[in-house]
């Protein structure tokens, strides 16, 4: 149910206030009228009660089909049990005097009693009226609200009917469109901004193929008009593709904005460029399960992972970049588990791990460059359980674990491939246990020089190793060489 908006609220307060005003002016009506009927003839206030009562089932019988009529005698009778509720608290206040019974009215209490009937019919009117009133208010609202519902479905239509357009123009100005309908979507109409989300979303998710590879030297001048055709129509497309990522990404940067905490699904979507930096994921789920980051420099950079859950599960990293630095990762859970990092590089260089989890389980790093460089693992969790360094460059150097738990458990490390040169391990849990193949470069020397607070479990071949003197970059037995 929604909250009443503030002039319905005025209604309720003003009939708030004058509901109990025009009640306790009229309280002891009744009883004077009732006490003007001679005692010695009881059969006159049957006759009077008979009356009140033929009176009383009229009025339903004509209000029957009518619920305003309805709403307003249930306001009547909510005034009544708030003038008795009233007359009976202060009966006991004063201490629940007797009634002084008047053998006769003078003119001056006759007047008092005709001058108080008048203020409850007055008062029972004026009920009538804030009822009739709200209930007009109500109808206006409810018609502004199917008016606006109903603007934004023909706007959402043509905006929707632009992003399909053959003409790039078009399609730009239908992504415009979009966020812009989601912007000014009715403040109780959350849902219409989901909506607009998940059509921008989808077109992200639509077949896409990365740019046609150049044409040998001695291409015929056919082909190479045939290829200049497709290059243009992949910049095109590459272009709308990347405003939609814009337009995501600015309204993420804003404070208080409508676009937070929303359910983003790029399951499987290809992305070769796009600006996410300074982007605050501070609620909802964000799905880049199976996505494919191609080509170009996908941006990160500064975002906050605050809250909810961001879902990097099975995704390629097969060329370009992704900036991570200084992402902060302060709550909810990230997950790389399995996630494939072949080609090009990803870069979390000053990343801050404070909160939250963060998963690589199971994540391959075969190819391209990785780098955590000091990164700061200074709470909550992160994982690199089952991890298989194998690539050209996975670099810890100079990340500092200060609290929280890292773990490295049943890792495998292939010679030169992982580095921790001037880590930092002053507190917290960073167990390698399991872990197999060559120990990483400086981890060794890292732990000589960590904190007592700083719990670092090493595999007993890697141990034995330091034990004998043996170099960083030696096998031990039982590793494997990855791959």
């Amino acid at each position: 149910m929604r909250s009443p908006s503030p002039r319905q609220w005025g209604g309720i307060v003003l009939a708030a206030v004058v509901f109990p005003g025009f009640a306790a002016t009229a309280w002891p009506l009744v009883p004077f009228l009732w006490d003007l009927l001679p005692g010695y003839l009881p059969v006159a206030r049957i006759i009077t009660g008979a009356g009140l009562g033929v009176l009383a089932l009229a009025a339903i019988a004509l209000i029957w089909g009518f619920r305003l009529w309805w709403l307003i005698v249930v306001a009547w009778i909510a005034a009544i049990t708030a003038v008795a509720s009233m007359v009976f608290a202060a009966w006991l206040v004063l201490g629940t005097p007797g009634v002084e019974e008047v053998p006769r009215l003078s003119p001056r209490a006759l007047d008092a009693i005709t001058t108080r009937a008048f203020a409850v019919v007055a008062g029972f009117g004026g009920v009538a009226l804030l009822v009739i009133a709200y209930r007009r208010q109500r109808a206006i609202e409810n018609g502004e609200r199917r008016e606006a519902a109903r603007l934004f479905t023909e706007s959402f239509d043509g905006a929707g009917e632009k992003l399909g357009s053959e003409h790039a123009s078009v399609r730009l100005a239908g992504v415009h469109a979009l966020a812009r309908l989601a912007d000014e979507a009715p403040e109780e109409r959350e849902d219409l901004v989901q909506m607009v989300i998940d059509v921008l979303c989808a077109y992200l998710r639509m077949p896409y193929s990365p740019a046609p590879d150049p044409l040998p030297g001695n291409a015929s001048r056919e082909r190479r008009r045939e290829h200049r055709d497709l290059e243009l129509e992949f910049s095109v497309l590459r272009e709308v593709r990347h405003t939609v990522i814009r337009a995501i990404g600015g309204r993420l940067r804003e404070p208080q904005s409508r676009w937070r905490g929303r359910e983003y699904d790029f399951t499987g979507a290809v992305f070769d460029g796009g600006d996410l930096s300074g982007a605050v994921f501070s609620g909802g789920k964000t799905s880049f399960n199976g996505a494919v980051f191609v080509g170009g420099e996908v941006s990160f950079h500064n975002a906050v992972f605050s809250g909810g859950e961001v879902d990097f599960r099975g995704v390629l990293f097969s060329g370009g970049g992704v900036d991570f630095r200084r992402a902060r990762f302060c709550g909810g859970r990230v997950s790389f588990r399995a996630a494939e990092f072949s080609a090009g590089w990803v870069d979390l260089r000053g990343c801050d791990v404070s909160d939250g989890w963060v998963s690589f389980d199971r994540a391959r790093f075969a190819g391209g460059w990785v780098s955590f460089e000091r990164a700061r693992f200074s709470g909550g969790g992160a994982s690199f359980s089952r991890a298989c360094f194998s690539g050209d460059s996975v670099s810890f150097d100079r990340a500092r674990f200060s609290r929280g738990w890292v773990s490295f458990g049943g890792a495998e490390f292939s010679e030169g491939c992982a580095s921790f040169d001037g880590a930092e391990f002053s507190g917290g849990q960073v167990p390698f246990n399991g872990a197999v193949g060559v120990c990483p470069r400086g981890l060794r020397e890292a732990v000589g020089q960590g904190g007592s607070d700083a719990v670092v479990g090493l595999p007993e071949a890697w141990r034995k190793a330091a034990r004998d003197g043996g170099e960083g970059g030696e096998a031990f037995p039982g590793a494997s060489s990855g791959g």
